[in-house]
């Protein structure tokens, strides 16, 4: 029997092998020509050039891996607040919540590429200690937090209006 034959088919197997928890969404984009390249979606809904950004002495006329990482994150991460949210009685319109992420990158001591990332939320109609529990909870469910933790600094700024 495989992962994926498991009785209670909870799990599949990975590329390596080995048993995961079963996927509830999977996706292929590939990537060709790296930094100065495109990526595709399977489905071709993305479809993109990229650029070395300006400040890293490319033309910065396409987007980059850093702009999609941070708007991949903002909008899961907006995702999981409203969630938590719900779960835990709030109800927010459309406009009541926003998150911007900013991802930056960097060198480390050994001169290997890194990420940080900054995640700014912002609230309408709570008072800032709801908020901060909310974003809280946010953080430990979103698929984005829970890949990068222990791996990618992250800073979360929380701002009520």
């Amino acid at each position: 029997m495989s992962c994926g034959d498991s009785p209670d088919n909870r799990s599949n197997p990975s590329e390596e092998g080995i048993c995961a928890m079963a996927s509830l969404y999977s996706t292929k984009v590939t990537a060709s020509g790296g930094r100065h390249g495109s990526i595709r979606s399977e489905d071709g809904l993305l479809d993109l050039k990229l650029a070395l950004p300006r400040a890293l002495g490319g033309r910065g006329d396409a987007t980059n891996p850093e702009q999609l990482f941070a708007g991949g994150y903002a909008a899961c991460f907006e995702n999981a607040l409203l969630h938590v949210s719900r779960d835990a009685g709030h109800r927010f319109g459309d406009d009541d919540i926003t998150v911007a992420a900013r991802i930056d990158l960097g060198r480390n001591e050994t001169g290997g590429f890194v990420l940080a990332a900054a995640l700014a939320v912002a609230m309408v109609g709570i008072d800032r200690q709801t908020a901060e529990r909310l974003v809280q909870g946010a953080h430990a469910i979103c698929p984005y937090s829970n890949a990068i933790r222990s791996n990618v600094d992250v800073a979360i700024s929380v701002s009520v209006r």
